[in-house]
């Protein structure tokens, strides 16, 4: 304590001396006038002047009087004074914030451990504030005015606020508080309006309510008293008298609070229990069950959150749901102490889909309620659902993505195995050999799986673009026909183009399969048919465009809208529809990857792809594409040709025999050496290279062509290598090998997509990707254009 006063056993003064009290400052000088006035009616009265004399001994002595009353009851004042503050000082001696104790005007009387060291009121504010004496005086004036004051001050990430009251058993004692405030990770309870305990670094704090409701007492007895009340769900008494209701409430931030709410189970008229009213003030949402699991009281928050009529009573279990299992078990095991405590997120039956709660079951206090009951103590867990919804959603989209790419790495490496060696067996037969047709359709479907394996590769975002600067309208136009047909007769197709559109830059190909789907989705969507308007205008967007959760940002774009007039999609699948395997079909009308591809296309190539939706009325699908100024000059109107039709779409498979290399060696013959750990793959790449007059010279992995390469004697023009195998990859045995054989030229070969080996297409010089699955001309036509260059 840096002050400590004589505290005298005497008691406060009385309201009768009030006036005595207010005139102690001047009760010395009262008490000297009075007495010169009494020593000048002496004087008067030995000179004759009895009359004067008499009035003048009166007035002289009552000032006297006046002036030593005055006097002893300011220095009673004093003393008393001197005895609240070392009490107070000695209550607030454990506070880990500085507490400082001042008269009205501004003297510090006592201090707790924490002021030590600094009990100047300016000198403490200076560094937060300037002129720190005019901030004191206008704290002081506002305190004596309304009883309190407040102020928070700020530096940086740090803060200071600074709480000033009086005193109830010292009118002109004032206690000044100064709690320091952290940026961002502050923990303000005192906002929260319930009396709080908080413990965590070892200490145990309370807020304001809390040191207000407690008093002196120590907060550490406090806390042990708390848990262990809280636990068996009965009142707390405390050092006044007074009950509370404890509640205990693990923090997320490694802190553990105790609110110490009002009791829960006042009664009513009539003798029945349930909440207190003064709990619609709590800001936490309460509600009390009976035994039998009936709603028995609610506060005002409680009856928001679950939206429940001010006197409605319902079971729990026709309020809440999505447990898992019955909520009346729930209700089961916490009554007999299994469940207590532990939070359970539910879905609010009663307010819609989208409503979830985390509630908390806590015993409720045996004094106030029936045996059996409870106290579920709720908090609103949308937002945090929402989240966890969005989490989940995109592991499952990644993992599916991660499978799908998967899978078709694998499917490629046997589809360029069947296509490659189908080529061969077509290169010595033409259209009049019997097995012809066969050889033909073998080559064709090959061709349609491996447009589907590059609808899961569009799905998973790995599929290899080829991306080219283009004008929707030409594209359109060109697609409309085979649309037409797609549609039917009882379905009109509407095509609408906007002049000065401008130029994308995007896969051809890819773009015509995702307007194909949105396409035939809108003519299945209309059974009885109608009018499918495919449109397209330019945007300017001088702002980001909000469409759910996807931000559009501002920038010039093409738009194409795809619209139907079909039965529309409800408004509760609505966001499903761009997840895979999802379909509203019948089994073995879809397979649900049509609108998870298409969104996959739209991604990857840069886009955004929205829809809307009036069930009843039809549903729209917008495309968003930037447009590519740069290059707009440069813009290719030239129709997409060769390889395989678009996938899932009957009759875009072309019929045409696939184009033939020539059997003439080439002019200039050079050796490669050909790495591959797919032996069937390697088989037809060796023997397609060969033919056309290549040597060729094998290996299984990356090891096995190192090793090769030590001989400097063997001669090597280009290497051919796929891209993952087991061991050392090909971009790493490929970097090795340059070491001693610089500027040899390489084709990476690979199922994955070329975006994948970006870096080490620019780190290895000469080189090129070639994507599985490749037919013999593609082979041909990138080792040619390699061994040239």
């Amino acid at each position: 304590m840096t002050a400590s006063l004589v505290s005298p056993d005497v008691a406060p003064p009385a309201t009768l001396m009030a006036p005595l009290v207010r005139l102690a400052p001047r009760g010395s000088a009262l008490a000297l006038i009075g007495a010169a006035v009494l020593a000048v009616a002496v004087a008067a009265g030995q000179f004759g002047a009895q009359t004067p004399a008499l009035l003048a001994s009166a007035a002289g002595v009552t000032a006297l009087v006046l002036g030593l009353a005055a006097t002893v009851a300011g220095w009673r004042v004093q003393r008393h004074q001197g005895r609240v503050s070392t009490a107070l000082a000695g209550a607030l001696a454990g506070d880990p914030d500085p507490v400082l104790l001042t008269d009205s005007q501004g003297s510090v009387r006592a201090a707790n451990q924490a002021a030590a060291g600094g009990i100047d009121l300016a000198a403490r504010l200076d560094p937060w504030c300037v002129d720190a004496p005019d901030v004191v005086a206008a704290l002081l004036a506002e305190a004596l005015r309304r009883g309190h004051a407040k102020r928070e001050f700020w530096r940086k990430d740090s803060g200071l606020r600074l709480s000033l009251h009086g005193s109830d058993a010292a009118r002109d004692l004032l206690i000044w508080h100064f709690s320091p405030l952290a940026r961002g990770g502050a923990r303000d309870l005192d906002v929260l309006g319930v009396p709080t305990l908080t413990r965590g670094d070892g200490q145990v704090h309370g807020n304001s309510d809390a040191r207000a409701l407690t008093g002196p007492a120590d907060l550490d007895t406090l806390w042990d008293d708390a848990v262990g009340h809280a636990r068996s769900g009965d009142l707390l008494v405390l050092p006044d008298g007074s009950q509370v209701q404890p509640l205990h409430v693990p923090a997320r931030d490694g802190f553990e609070d105790i609110l110490l709410l009002p009791p829960l189970g006042a009664p009513r008229h009539g003798g029945d229990k349930g909440l207190d009213p003064e709990s619609n003030d709590i800001p936490v949402a309460l509600v009390q069950l009976d035994p039998e699991g009936r709603i028995h009281g609610a506060n005002r928050l409680a009856r928001t959150l679950l939206a429940l009529m001010p006197e409605e009573s319902r079971f729990f279990w026709e309020v809440v749901e999505g447990l898992g299992r019955p909520v009346s078990d729930w209700l089961d095991d916490a009554r007999a102490g299994r469940a207590l405590g532990r939070p359970e997120v539910l879905r609010a039956a009663l307010t819609g889909p989208e409503t979830y709660v985390q509630i908390i079951l806590r015993r409720a206090p045996l004094a106030t309620s029936a045996p059996g009951s409870l106290v579920a103590v709720i908090s609103d867990a949308t937002e945090l659902k929402s989240l966890e919804a969005r989490f989940v959603q995109s592991q499952k989209m990644q993992a599916i993505g991660q499978l799908a790419g998967g899978i078709a790495h694998d499917f490629n490496n046997l589809l360029t195995a069947i296509s490659g060696h189908c080529d061969l067996l077509l290169l010595n037969r033409d259209r009049f050999d019997p097995d012809y047709n066969d050889l033909l359709q073998i080559h064709q479907n090959a061709n349609r799986a491996a447009a589907l394996v590059r609808q899961l590769l569009a799905f998973s975002r790995k599929q290899t673009l080829k991306p080219e600067v283009m004008t929707l309208e030409s594209m359109l136009e060109d697609l409309t026909h085979l649309l037409t047909r797609l549609v039917g007769e009882r379905i009109t197709l509407a095509l609408t183009n906007a002049a000065n559109l401008g130029a994308i830059r995007a896969d051809r190909r890819q773009l015509e399969q995702v307007i194909m789907n949105l396409v035939v989705n809108a003519r299945d969507a209309m059974p009885m048919g109608g009018t499918i308007a495919l449109t397209t205008e330019p945007c300017h967007l001088d702002t980001e465009l909000e469409h759910g959760r996807a931000r559009v940002p501002p920038g010039d774009y093409a738009v194409i809208r795809v619209v139907d007039q079909g039965i529309g999609i409800p408004a509760d699948i609505i966001d499903k529809i761009f997840e895979p395997f999802f379909t509203t079909k019948r089994l073995g009308e879809g397979t649900g990857l049509g609108l998870s591809t298409a969104y996959g296309i739209v991604k990857q190539m840069g886009g955004y792809i929205f829809c809307d939706s009036v069930e009843g009325a039809g549903t729209t699908f917008t495309l968003y594409f930037a447009i590519d100024i740069s290059n707009e000059a440069a813009v290719s109107r030239t129709v997409h040709e060769g390889g395989a039709g678009i996938a899932g779409v009957p009759g875009s498979d072309s019929p045409r025999p696939p184009p033939v290399p020539s059997l003439d060696p080439p002019a200039r013959g050079g050796s490669i050496l050909l790495v591959e750990d797919e032996a069937p793959v390697r088989a037809f790449a060796a023997r397609a290279l060969r033919l056309q007059g290549y040597q060729v010279f094998e290996a299984q992995d990356g090891e096995q062509a190192l090793e090769f390469l030590e001989n400097p004697a063997v001669r090597v023009d280009l290497f051919v290598t796929d891209v993952i195998m087991p061991g050392i990859d090909g971009p790493g045995w490929v970097t090795e090998a340059l070491q001693t054989r610089p500027g040899t030229p390489v084709v990476f070969v690979s199922g994955y997509t070329e975006d994948a080996l970006n870096a080490a297409l620019v780190r290895i010089p000469q080189s090129r990707f070639l994507g599985k699955p490749f037919s013999l001309q593609e082979l041909c036509e990138a080792i040619e254009t390699q061994l040239v260059s």
